[in-house]
């Protein structure tokens, strides 16, 4: 029987860490729902590019995500991207949008309603499934602070970009080690300096370094850390008492 997942696990962490991967199969295995709020300031970027905006211009940048469609899919097993009608969910991974996403996101009011759209899809999932388990950037600290369990996860810029690396290219694009360890040194950058949610690690978070870790691990760590919290106590799949 599957043990369902009861309550919120939050993880954070910066990119190449492993955490999208590894939320989508805790989320799998545990019967929960799953949120990928990277997506939706991706699908935002986008918005703002197709908009022609300039990603810096902070009173346009409202005005683009504001008039957007937004929707990003909380099912683990299928977890696509809409914008204004249209599946977008390859078309935010490009290296466009990486580069833009940083500033796009450091936008307060940005921030401000996609956080509310945020709490909003984590209500609605927890009234309708028990659990969710949501990633980002800034879940434990400001999304979801009250979560019962929260990871930071971590791992050093030459494995994130080897990963980086190896999944553009299994997806067919053509870029070097190199350029992607220097774009992911330059969000981590961004990401921790900007004034509005810096990415940081929860005060009461676990810092989990994904290193030397594969993806079963990652997530049998999670597990047994959910399980640990009382978080894997459903009887019943996709239920919660």
């Amino acid at each position: 029987m599957v043990r369902a997942l009861c309550g919120v696990v939050a993880l954070d962490g910066p990119s190449g860490t492993g955490k999208t991967t590894a939320a989508r199969r805790l989320a799998t295995e545990s019967n929960a729902g799953y949120l990928d709020t990277g997506a939706m300031y991706r699908v935002a970027t986008l918005a703002v590019l197709r908009a022609g905006v300039d990603p810096t211009d902070a009173d346009a940048v409202v005005e683009a995500v504001r008039r957007a469609r937004m929707e990003v899919a909380t099912d683990p097993a299928a977890p696509t991207a809409r914008l204004d009608g249209e599946d977008v969910s390859a078309a935010i991974r490009t290296e466009e949008v990486n580069r833009a996403v940083s500033p796009v996101s450091a936008v307060a009011e940005v921030r401000e309603l996609l956080v509310a759209e945020q709490r909003r899809v984590i209500r609605e999932v927890l009234d309708s499934r028990g659990g969710i388990v949501v990633d980002g950037r800034d879940i434990g600290t400001v999304v979801t602070p009250d979560a019962p369990l929260k990871v930071f996860l971590t791992a050093s810029a030459d494995v994130r970009a080897r990963r980086r690396t190896a999944q553009d290219a299994a997806e067919g694009r053509e870029v070097s080690f190199e350029d992607v360890k220097a774009s992911v040194e330059r969000r981590d950058r961004l990401d921790s300096t900007r004034a509005t949610s810096p990415l940081r690690a929860a005060d009461d978070a676990v810092l989990l370094d994904t290193s030397e870790l594969t993806v079963d691990e990652v997530t049998a760590k999670l597990s047994e850390l959910a399980d640990g919290r009382g978080l894997l106590g459903g009887e019943v799949a996709g239920m919660c008492r």
